[in-house]
């Protein structure tokens, strides 16, 4: 069985101009890391030219869905029928994106079918990464 789900998604970028261009994306799951997703957007879809990856709560993109949830620079709302509006918040500015909220919960339950939502501890080894920051104390 395979510890790491990757998905492209088609993100709709939000801007001044009438039309929404959309850029590709992918979200990642990784069990070495339960409680987080990945959001990478390639280089030509970016800013700085150079690819820009985003890690956050999955239980934010969970509750995002249903409702607006985020105070930092992560946010997610539902929008509409079937997307959801993620806003992405950095020093150089602030990229809204538009994704089909069905991309979004089929990851979703990829995600769910490796890691059960409320499992995510039992993931974690915690004996090895105590001994590891004993380690490094000495």
């Amino acid at each position: 069985m395979s510890t790491l789900i990757e998905q492209p998604v088609e993100a709709r970028l939000v801007a001044a101009a009438p039309r929404m261009p959309s850029i590709p994306a992918t979200l990642h799951y990784d069990i070495g890391d339960p409680f987080a997703v990945r959001m990478t957007f390639p280089a030509p879809a970016t800013l700085e030219g150079v690819e820009v990856c985003w890690t956050f709560a999955r239980e934010l993109l969970v509750s995002g869905m249903e409702r607006s949830e985020g105070h930092g620079d992560v946010r997610v709302r539902p929008y509409g029928y079937d997307r959801t509006v993620m806003e992405f918040h950095a020093p150089e500015g602030t990229a809204v994106v538009h994704i089909r909220s069905g991309e979004l919960r089929d990851f979703l339950a990829r995600t769910t079918d490796l890691v059960p939502l409320g499992h995510e501890h039992r993931q974690l080894d915690l004996d090895h990464g105590l001994a590891e920051l004993m380690r490094d104390a000495c």
